[in-house]
Parts: structure tokens; sequence; C-alpha cells
């Protein structure tokens, strides 16, 4: 008669048998699942864009955020403080954009290329912006001159680069929901 610890370890040795035979049944009644009719690589493609798509929209919600983000209007009411100099406001200014941007750089594995080039120009044009009416203020002139004449500037344009960027990037997202549905 077999002792209680070879009952034990026949009773272990079975029961892991039968769960790699379950599991393994599994695996192999998947493929036949997904597909359908369809070729199992269509079925792969189409479970992909099912990942794929919902992070490509998230991506492009966030560029759209930060567009708006770094938006003059917006950046002003965000980054001014009471008693802040013209130059307080272009350094808060400059890294409140640098710190948006480089909190989003990795949606743009997400974004087509030029979505994501319109998100690098308005940052750029941005910052450039900021910078040449700066260099025209004294540094210890208080933050709302230099806020006035970022206000004007973009004022007296028909679009902002921010709006110019936004237009690009939902244009890019239209036409990736577009794909999709036609897929």
């Amino acid at each position: 008669m077999p002792s209680t610890q070879e009952l034990l370890f026949i009773l272990i040795i079975a029961g892991a048998v039968v769960l790699v035979i379950w599991t393994l049944k599994d695996t192999l009644k998947k493929p036949g699942k997904t597909g359908g009719d369809k070729p199992a690589a269509e079925a792969g493609k189409r479970q992909q864009q099912e990942v794929v798509l919902p992070l490509q929209l998230q991506a492009y919600e966030r560029l759209v955020l930060f567009v708006e983000r770094i938006n003059p209007q917006s950046l002003i009411s965000r980054v001014n403080q009471p008693g802040f100099s013209v130059l307080d406001m272009q350094i808060g200014m400059v890294s409140n954009i640098k710190s948006e941007y480089d909190h989003n750089v990795s949606q743009q594995i997400y974004v087509a290329p030029e979505a994501w080039e319109a998100v690098r120009t308005v940052k750029e044009q941005t910052i450039s912006i900021i910078n040449q009416i700066a260099l025209k203020l004294p540094p210890d002139a208080p933050s709302i001159e230099l806020n006035k004449q970022i206000l004007e500037l973009f004022m007296h344009q028909k679009e902002s680069p921010s709006d110019i960027a936004a237009e690009i990037i939902n244009a890019a997202a239209r036409q990736l929901m577009q794909q999709a549905s036609a897929s």
C-alpha cells in the first residue's frame, strides 16, 4: 500500500497533467474563435487595431490639450504671479511650455508625422514670440507689460499658431477615424 506522501505526489502530478492538457486545449481553440472564416493575419490586424486605435485617439486628445495649454491666453493666466518681472514671466512661460512638451513627447509614436510636426512647430513659435517680445522690454519691468504685448500680438493675428496646430491635429485624428471605420 502506497504511503500518504506517495499518494499526495501522485495527486499533484495528475493535477498538473490535467492543468497542462486543459491549458493546451484552450490555446488550440482560440485561433478558430477569433477569425471565423477570416485568415488569422486579418484577425490579428483587427485585434491590434482595437488596442492601438484608442491609444492613438488619446494621443491626439492630449496633443490638442497641450496646444491649448500653451496658447498665450491660457499660459499667461496660469503662470502669472503678483510681483513677477518681465524676466520672471518669460522664464516661467518658457519653462512651462517645455515642461508640458516633455510630458507629451511620447505621444509622437501614436500620431501622424504632420500632427507631431505641428506640435513641435507651435511650441517653437510660441517660445520664440515670448523671447522676442521679452527682449524688447526691460527685464525688471512688471510682467503685465510682457503679457499685454503678447496678447496684443495674438489678438491682431487672424489665426494663432495654436489654432493652426489644433486644426492639423484634429484633421489627422478625423482621418484616422475614417480609416478605422473603413476597415
